[in-house]
């Protein structure tokens, strides 16, 4: 006689002892073939030969406070479609799952299930029979209340000193401002924004001194995160040297973001380290126009104002005769441009290397949309996940380290005659990339901050 099977709710709490997660609530579906963790900060480890995964979880649902670091062995990469027919290609780990009093081995895909409405999915092929699913139930084998759930995890003792981190820009509401003081404040710091702009500055020999509007002093920073936009880089950067001289640590100091703002220095910075760009002109008089569209390769090319940002200010010209009327007519307003042969092989696609510390933390492919050639996400361009090259890291590590960045989004164009370096960002927008990479990118940002510092 076959034992009969205990029966399970459509959620239970359960355990991955082997991943350190005392308490994970977890959605039951036997509909679902495969079983799936949340994780963020996917990297990989090899080890004795072995191929192992470290991620970062947050075991409680809505509960970012509470961090977890896990360490896994991966037994395969597997190709998982979602409900709404978007596929994604995921580590598979092994680990033991506790539920109830049973014990076993599961396999399980690493995906951000921030979104979802459970951290954990235990899919059938998890379940081996073990147990009958009733719809109608929950927490039949436990139950605990969110009150208690936090409890399981004992908050450790943190060597972290608390820091003073003001975020310079001038929109609050934009979303890389609000992930940077999240991220800020989920690891003890204090956090504040103030518009650059409403900044002024006491300079006098014996004390320098920021002032915010009504006369408050913005006194005692540990750091500042400069984002500012490229209309007020003159007296952004002008606002972070006075932080810096006051001591407070810049990431991105004012010398670097005022050399990134400037597309033709950091076109001459980069060639002069022999990194690969598109062949570019530059010119004064109008009576060059027409030998500066032939050093370039001639029509189709792109032309760009050397303030523009965001795609703005870029112009594609198609013929010759295009190209010497709308360089002739930017020359009449006396606007400064860049005259740059146009990657036809590309296609419309470029990639957003996210660089931190000297190191590639991060990348997208970016797609321009039906009938633009410019692939910014804010033109209606699209993102996707992408592996880059060896020779794509190198390359954006080495244009970020030649601007003096600490941070830097690195776009990049693949060429018939390789990848070229397209421009660097120093206020890179971190919504897009973290969609995609699911890599929480403010958390780094802080984390550069505290190393720098020498905050453990």
């Amino acid at each position: 006689m076959s034992k009969e099977r205990p029966i399970i709710g459509q959620e239970e709490w359960c355990s991955l002892p082997e991943l350190g997660l005392a308490a994970i609530k977890a959605r039951v579906d036997s509909g679902a073939k495969t079983s799936a963790l949340h994780a963020f900060n996917i990297r990989e480890v090899k080890k004795g030969g072995e191929l192992y995964v470290t991620f970062d979880i947050h075991p409680i649902q809505k509960n970012r406070e509470i961090t977890k670091s896990c360490k896994a062995k991966v037994i395969g990469r597997r190709t998982v479609r979602s409900s709404t027919g978007a596929s994604e290609k995921r580590y598979v780990v092994e680990t033991e799952l506790k539920l109830g009093n049973e014990s076993w081995p599961i396999e399980l895909t690493l995906t951000n299930r921030d979104d979802m409405g459970y951290r954990m999915l235990l899919g059938r092929q998890a379940m081996e029979n073990r147990f009958l699913v009733d719809p109608a139930q929950s927490f039949v084998l436990q139950e605990i209340s969110d009150e208690k759930a936090p409890s399981y995890y004992k908050k450790s003792k943190s060597k972290r000193r608390k820091l003073r981190i003001l975020i310079l820009a001038t929109n609050p509401e934009l979303y890389s401002h609000q992930r940077l003081m999240e991220a800020g404040e989920q690891r003890g710091h204090e956090m504040r924004f103030a518009n650059v702009k409403y900044c002024y500055m006491n300079i006098n020999s014996s004390r320098s001194v920021v002032h915010y509007r009504g006369g408050e002093t913005l006194e005692h920073i540990d750091a500042i995160i400069p984002r500012f936009r490229p209309s007020v880089t003159f007296y952004g950067c002008a606002v972070a040297r006075h932080f810096q001289a006051m001591g407070a640590f810049c990431l991105n100091d004012a010398i670097s973001i005022a050399r990134a703002r400037d597309k033709l220095r950091t076109l001459q910075i980069l060639a002069n380290k022999g990194v690969n760009l598109p062949t570019t002109g530059f010119a004064s008089s109008p009576q060059d126009t027409k030998d500066l569209i032939k050093m370039v390769g001639g029509a189709p090319l792109v032309i760009k104002l050397l303030e523009g940002t965001q795609g703005m200010g870029v112009v594609l010209a198609e013929t010759n005769k295009a190209a010497e009327s709308v360089i002739n007519a930017f020359k009449t307003l006396n606007a400064d441009i860049l005259v740059q042969e146009f990657i036809k092989e590309a296609q419309g696609r470029d990639i957003r290397c996210f660089v931190i510390d000297n190191k590639v933390v991060s990348s997208m492919q970016r797609a321009a949309s039906e009938g633009e050639f410019r692939a910014n996400l804010h033109l209606g361009g699209t993102a996707s996940p992408i592996k880059i090259t060896p020779q794509e890291r190198r390359m954006a590590i080495k244009a970020a380290k030649a601007l003096g960045l600490q941070v830097a989004g690195v776009d990049i164009i693949r060429s018939a005659s390789g990848p070229k370096v397209l421009e660097v960002n120093a206020s890179p927008g971190l919504e897009g990339i973290e969609g995609v990479s699911k890599v929480d990118i403010a958390g780094l940002m802080i984390e550069a901050i505290e190393r720098q510092l020498g905050v453990v």
